[in-house]
């Protein structure tokens, strides 16, 4: 069942289904039709994200097990709504071993286990190596044993049958797994991983067994009505997405299907058996759509100016990427070269191969282009490679070969840590822009190129999902609209910032410039939240200080800035008065993005709480509580006739939310079409419009320029001669042209349906 658009919902320990069910009537009155919940089987103990599933057999007893699920179900079906689920094929959790059943056996029994096959383990090395001790020539001399079991201080392992006698030494020596310092694992670690992260340990879901058993209880869901739709996490991760997508498709032929798939600008999606992705392609364009395009040469000069730096991000991203492949991944490295022992220098090749891959991933055969880019780029830097580079490319074409499958998965993950996990707090020239699914070197989106894009996702994937935050984007869409305004404003904010990196420069001014970005577009917020904020972007940046090793000087010098920004009292007000600046053109551009991305071809996804204006940072920041008692009282006011003004509340973006899914709910037949539509006078060009096929949508661009120009003046809009009314204000307007000044007197966007 397709839905008519979605409501994410984090459903955790803090937030477990019965407080999901107590809000699925204010989502049916806000006007979605299916809930999208975070993933719901059992997680590892304390979860709060779901991704870590350890046992597939059941939902979480931490949300509220198999009867929170049913209860919520029947308050969705009461409300006349759906349920999408998320779910997580590519891994599962093993951080605390007991918690998960199959791989505490693997663990207990190594290959003579039932479920050896369930995991992606290089059995060729015998043990299966957990880093998981303290970085201690002595760290296995705090082992005990207690029963049938290892213990590490809060880590217990299960001890194989016969093996127990002796010291606890002696006992772990006899084991199926060899448990090592942590600092071994990205270099030793004999087990596919999620990205860098031994917690997370890779499953062999092309095995239809292992398919079978960790999917009967959500395809159960699908066969009992309880669940109409599936989010699939990460399908670059897997060793055959395209099989995997289609047995998932056979086994629910009528579940709206997406992926979790990061396309590159310009890339197209595979043609599998789903309905699209989750809706980062459209997030990229919607975004860059609002960003003035003819200021970039600004943005260059001043990160001149402020970094030093003369380095292109393609550079960069090589640079970050080639370090993941040969460091963070280097266990993954290793396990690839071991497949082609006759070319000696295999793992600088494959490493080189992997940091000029253009995209994620290939899907062998398509994609073949891809690689193709990658040893051209490839042998361009390496040009005394260039053997190794054709001796290794002859295989990875072939899709039957091990080591084209398995590059495959490592090209995903090497570009996910390498750009989105460190580039993008490395290369900070407009961080609006720094977003996963979109190249910030594509400084914005002109109309023709949106409406080019939309058109295509209309042909081609007209049910695909489109989204504008989730809980994985780098920055809430509020903010990225209010930093949209920067680029309206280049001269204003070279001035500021230049001023305030001043006094107290920080060692790394690449990542002061994103942290002042971020301060001004996300302003006002507490100083825990943006130390936090700081702190998490300098590590990932990994230029001054570590998650492996933080750097405690640099570290105080961070706190000592963003101190500073509270504590100068001369400082705040700055600050402060720059942010409320930007403000107001920073709503225009909210409520303009939030309109465009409901009423584009796609299904809407509304991630919780962006109803009213959201001015979140990367998560763990996105997944705080939302105030649900707020938004309800709000949209009963709206419902009572309220029309209320642009202002801090966000009231209208919860009135342009609310109105507009409505109407996609109700007139779905509204919605089937796209045609461009062009404002006529010499302020056109801040004028985004769409029609529908019987709705047109009317969105204000750059507000700070049309300000400039004293307003609409004579831009009017051509329409077909009939009778209209603008849903937000309930105004009737008839004619063939209608004056952009008066539709757009109340609110900087407009919803037009045909009478």
């Amino acid at each position: 069942m397709r839905p008519s658009s979605t409501y994410r919902v984090q459903v955790r320990p803090d937030f477990p289904l019965k407080a999901t069910a107590e809000i699925a009537d204010y989502l049916a009155d806000l006007g979605v039709s299916h809930l999208y919940s975070a993933p719901l089987l059992t997680a590892s103990p304390g979860s709060e994200h779901g991704y870590d599933v350890v046992d597939h057999t059941q939902v979480s007893p931490e949300l509220g097990g198999a009867d929170g699920l049913r209860a919520l179900s029947a308050a969705l079906k009461n409300a006349g709504l759906g349920l999408v689920v998320d779910i997580v094929p590519n891994h599962a959790g093993v951080a605390v071993a007991k918690a998960n059943p199959t791989w505490w056996d693997v663990l207990k029994r190594g290959r003579e286990s039932a479920y050896a096959k369930f995991y992606d383990i290089d059995w060729e090395r015998g043990k299966i190596l957990l880093p998981v001790l303290a970085a201690d020539p002595g760290a296995l001399d705090e082992l005990k044993v207690e029963g049938d079991e290892l213990v590490y201080y809060d880590k217990r392992y299960p001890i194989a049958d016969g093996t127990g006698g002796g010291t606890p030494r002696e006992v772990h020596d006899r084991q199926h797994y060899e448990l090592a310092d942590w600092t071994r694992g990205d270099s030793e670690i004999n087990y596919r991983r999620f990205f860098a992260i031994t917690e997370l340990a890779g499953l062999r879901v092309e095995d239809p067994e292992v398919f079978e058993a960790t999917h009967a209880e959500i395809l159960r869901w699908v066969r009992e009505g309880l669940v109409d739709g599936i989010r699939v996490d990460h399908p670059d991760g897997l060793r055959d997405p395209a099989g995997y997508l289609q047995r998932l498709h056979d086994a629910a032929p009528e579940a709206w299907l997406v992926i979790e798939k990061i396309l590159e600008p310009g890339e197209p999606l595979p043609r599998w058996p789903v309905a699209g992705t989750t809706g980062y392609d459209a997030m990229a364009e919607v975004n860059g759509v609002f960003v003035d395009t003819g200021t970039e040469a600004f943005f260059d000069t001043l990160d001149h100016h402020l970094t030093g730096a003369t380095v292109t991000f393609q550079n960069l991203t090589h640079d970050t990427k080639h370090h993941v492949a040969t460091r963070l991944l280097a266990a993954e490295l290793a396990r690839l070269a071991r497949l082609v022992p006759e070319v000696e220098a295999a793992p600088r090749g494959l490493a080189e191969l992997a940091a000029c891959f253009p995209v994620y991933r290939s899907y062998l055969p398509g994609g073949a282009r891809h690689l193709a880019q990658a040893r051209a780029e490839a042998g361009r830097r390496r040009p005394q490679m260039i053997s190794t580079l054709d001796r290794l490319t002859g295989r990875l074409r072939n899709p039957a070969d091990e080591l084209a499958i398995r590059f495959q998965q490592f090209t995903g993950a090497v570009m996910a840590k390498g750009v989105e996990d460190t580039g993008f707090y490395r290369w900070t020239r407009f961080v609006a822009r720094n977003e996963v699914g979109n190249d910030p070197t594509r400084f914005g989106v002109s109309t023709d190129e949106f409406h080019e894009c939309s058109g295509a996702r209309q042909q081609d994937w007209p049910d695909t999902m489109t989204s504008l935050s989730t809980h994985d984007t780098k920055r809430g869409e509020d903010v990225r609209a209010r930093l949209a305004v920067l680029s309206e404003l280049p001269g204003d904010w070279t001035e500021v910032v230049r001023r305030w990196v001043r006094p107290s420069p920080l060692p790394d001014p690449a990542l002061a410039h994103l942290i002042w970005q971020v301060t001004v577009g996300a302003w006002p917020l507490s100083k825990d939240r943006l130390l936090a904020y700081a702190v998490k972007a300098a590590r990932e940046a990994a230029t001054s200080t570590t998650w492996q090793q933080p750097d405690e000087p640099f570290e105080t010098a961070l706190r000592e800035m963003v101190d500073r920004i509270y504590d100068d009292p001369d400082l705040h007000r700055e600050v402060t008065d720059f942010a409320a600046s930007i403000t107001p053109p920073g709503w225009s551009n909210s409520l303009g993005q939030k309109l465009v991305q409901l009423t584009m071809p796609g299904v809407p996804d509304v991630y919780q709480g962006t109803e009213l204006w959201d001015y979140s940072l990367v998560d763990p920041d996105n997944r705080r509580p939302v105030d649900f008692a707020a938004r309800r009282e709000l949209l009963g006011r709206l419902d009572d006739g309220w029309q209320p003004p642009v202002d801090e509340t966000g009231a209208a973006k919860l009135l342009v939310v609310s109105r507009t899914l409505r109407l996609l709910r109700r007139r779905p037949e509204l919605f089937r079409s796209y045609r461009p539509v062009f404002a006529e006078g010499r302020l056109g060009e801040h004028v985004l419009a769409f029609d529908r096929g019987g709705v047109v949508a009317v969105a204000t661009r750059l507000p700070v320029g049309l300000s400039r120009h004293g307003g609409w003046h004579d831009t009017t809009l051509s329409l077909d001669g009939h009778s209209w009314t603008e849903v937000f204000t309930n105004t009737s307007y008839g004619g063939n042209r209608l004056a952009v000044a008066d539709l757009l007197q109340t609110y900087p966007v407009a919803l037009l349906v045909k009478e």
